[in-house]
């Protein structure tokens, strides 16, 4: 048994609650089971009770063993002065208050369906399990399913919000600094997406804004401050936007990133940096008001439109400075655009419309529905399960379902485990 299936059963009162006795034979009505409490302290707090015919106000304690009490070492603390009952599931010990009077006690052991205990020990087995309600999680209502599939993917925008604020918050609240810094983040995928990051942090975003008219200088300042031009080549390209780096180094005071690495290592030759680099000139070259346009946007193909550029002229043929390509425009893909919105646009949509107050649910369900499943082995593995997703939604529900859910085994916080307990 554990003490946070305890907490479970008290807060929504999953066990006869008629005729109730202490330990004690005291009759026992609960009549607020009170506050669950996440901090330090008693377990629920502002409870209600009537014991024979008096009326107490106070916290409940719960334990398994009332001998936890000491255990814990509650007696010399005074957060527990107000502990009104004590919720056990075994009663090994008397439990007394500073004046010498026990405390009011409550054995649950026998109290509780026997099917919900079985459920629980089914659901949370030691037996490795990749999602521990695997082998039941077909059996939960669709409309159950489907409501909390919403409510994991507005969580996981919550989550990814903490590193835009951090941003925002380092920034001035400048968005379209922030765009600039998410969106190189994401164009360098996992390999290089925390490189790629420090390279967008490495420019004051005025600087751009003052340089991006011009294509040729907007390179030379990327590229420089990522650290190519340590190199020696002799490239006449790369030696054209080396020196033009030189004299934005010195104009505006810059100090490169060249001491951190991009991998190239058992990357596909579109997503080596060099091109992703190219690609993000690419868009902030042809952009003004990048943010400001695209919060406006909630058709797929307006995004698709915004983001479609070509590199320039030089990296239509190399992969890098030294390695040449055969002639291609190397746009962004849809499916790179998705990831985009998925990680970027649609985030930084929902922490501007909450900074406002104004939080259009529907209208960013909307978009992120329009938008293909992700792949990956997280999806793969739930497909087999015979647990489907139709759209970017659900596979962005689904991630956060086997992340923050069922990895640590949060059963009993998951709508899903819910179901599956109660049934």
């Amino acid at each position: 048994m554990k003490e946070k299936f305890l907490h479970y059963i008290w807060k929504y009162n999953l066990f006869s609650i008629d005729n109730l006795q202490s330990s004690s034979n005291e009759s026992l009505v609960i009549v607020k089971n009170g506050y669950y409490n996440n901090n330090s302290g008693p377990d629920f707090l502002n409870a209600q009770l009537k014991i024979d015919d008096q009326y107490w106000f106070g916290n409940i304690e719960i334990h398994v063993k009332s001998s936890d009490w000491y255990v814990h070492n509650h007696e010399v603390d005074s957060n527990y002065d107000a502990v009104i009952l004590h919720v056990v599931w075994e009663h090994d010990v008397d439990v007394f208050m500073k004046n010498n009077k026990p405390i009011p006690t409550l054995i649950l052991k026998n109290l509780v369906d026997k099917n919900l205990i079985k459920n629980y020990k089914n659901l949370l087995s030691v037996q490795p399990r990749w999602i521990p309600c695997q082998h039941q999680i077909h059996a939960v209502n669709s409309f159950i399913f489907s409501n909390w599939k919403e409510r994991l993917f507005f969580e996981r925008l919550a989550h990814k919000s903490n590193t835009i604020n951090s941003l925002l918050n380092a920034s001035n609240s400048n968005y379209e600094a922030v765009l600039f810094q998410l969106l190189a983040k994401n164009f360098g995928l996992k390999v290089n997406g925390e490189v790629f990051l420090q390279l967008a942090k490495s420019i004051d975003f005025s600087i751009i804004q003052k340089e991006q008219f011009d294509p040729q200088k907007l390179s030379a300042l990327f590229f420089g401050q990522a650290g190519f031009f340590e190199d020696d080549l002799q490239s006449e390209y790369f030696l054209l936007l080396k020196k033009e780096y030189a004299f934005l180094k010195h104009k505006y005071n810059l100090h490169s990133i060249a001491n951190k690495r991009f991998s190239f290592f058992r990357m596909r030759p579109t997503n080596f940096p060099t091109i992703r680099i190219a690609q993000l000139v690419a868009l902030f070259s042809n952009q003004q008001n990048f943010f400001s346009k695209l919060i406006t946007l909630e058709k797929l193909d307006d995004f698709y439109t915004l983001f479609s550029v070509e590199v320039n002229t030089f990296w239509k043929t190399h992969y890098t400075f030294t390695n040449k390509s055969k002639n291609s425009t190397k746009r962004l893909t849809k499916s790179f655009i998705d990831l985009l919105l998925i990680n970027t646009i649609i985030p930084l949509k929902f922490v501007y419309q909450k900074s406002r107050g104004e939080v259009d649910e529907q209208q960013i369900l909307r978009l992120i529905q329009q938008i293909k499943p992700e792949k990956n082995t997280i999806i793969l593995k739930f497909s087999e399960l015979k647990i489907n997703a139709k759209n970017a939604f659900e596979t962005q529900a689904l991630l956060e379902l086997k992340n923050n859910y069922c990895a640590p085994k949060r059963c009993l916080d998951c709508a899903i485990g819910n179901a599956l307990l109660r049934s």
